[in-house]
């Protein structure tokens, strides 16, 4: 039984590539409701490969995966793409925003493949990420930071329950940087569950927790909410 206090829980996971890469190496951790998660390590790791799993987006080659105390390791393709729809919001790096509709348009599709659509819901929730004024420009017309904080809006729209978030900076100034970490921060005030992977030791500072990855295994984690290391969040 999967202790209820849990948002995730990752027993024994691995995952093989073609020509047997090993990605993941027998992974075991777990992330309680509302904590804030930072992943760490060098590229190759296996940080977006255990968030891929997470996600639903990619299945483990053996092991398990708990969200919310559900296994969803067992799940059809249909049951994976609901479960993700309805539990998990997803930030990336590259923001994979449809480049023939607007700000307002991006946001209301991921309503759309939650069965429902709501012009106004859509647009408050631009206006929560600072984008009144931006709601009928093409991603081309946006700046790389107004194109996270659409990402953003996004993720949210259908209250999930975890946001994911994949170097959600590597591509944004340090202002925009320091906008995005802001919402992140209220999001995550809100008691939302946040795992971020970042490469940014400073981003990583204002989690909760560290998880280090190398070579497709967790190395001993550091703790630092309340540690001289911790740095003020946004």
């Amino acid at each position: 039984m999967i202790n209820s206090e849990l948002s995730l829980a990752v027993e024994e996971l691995t995952k093989y590539y073609a020509a047997r890469v090993l990605a993941l190496d027998n992974v075991s951790l777990s992330v309680g409701h509302g904590e804030r998660v930072a992943i760490m390590g060098p590229s190759g790791s296996g940080k977006t490969t255990l968030m891929n799993i997470i996600s639903g987006l990619d299945r483990p080659s053996q092991g398990q995966v708990w969200v919310n105390g559900q296994d969803i390791t067992g799940l059809t393709g249909a049951e994976l793409t609901r479960f993700r729809r309805e539990t998990i919001g997803l930030v990336f790096q590259q923001f994979y925003l449809i480049p023939y509709l607007n700000a307002l348009e991006n946001v209301m599709l991921a309503q759309y493949f939650h069965s429902l659509a709501d012009e106004e819901e859509a647009r408050q929730a631009l206006v929560r990420v600072g984008l009144n004024d931006r709601l009928y420009h093409l991603p081309s017309q946006l700046s790389g930071g107004e194109q996270q904080r659409v990402c953003l809006a996004r993720a949210l729209i259908n209250s999930p329950q975890i946001l994911l978030a994949d170097e959600p900076t590597g591509n944004l100034d340090k202002a925009n940087e320091e906008m995005v970490m802001k919402l992140f921060h209220e999001r995550h005030q809100e008691g939302y569950t946040l795992i971020m992977v970042t490469h940014d030791p400073d981003i990583a500072r204002m989690a909760d927790r560290i998880i280090r990855f190398d070579h497709g295994r967790v190395v001993p984690e550091d703790v630092v909410g309340n540690s001289s290391l911790a740095k003020p969040l946004l």
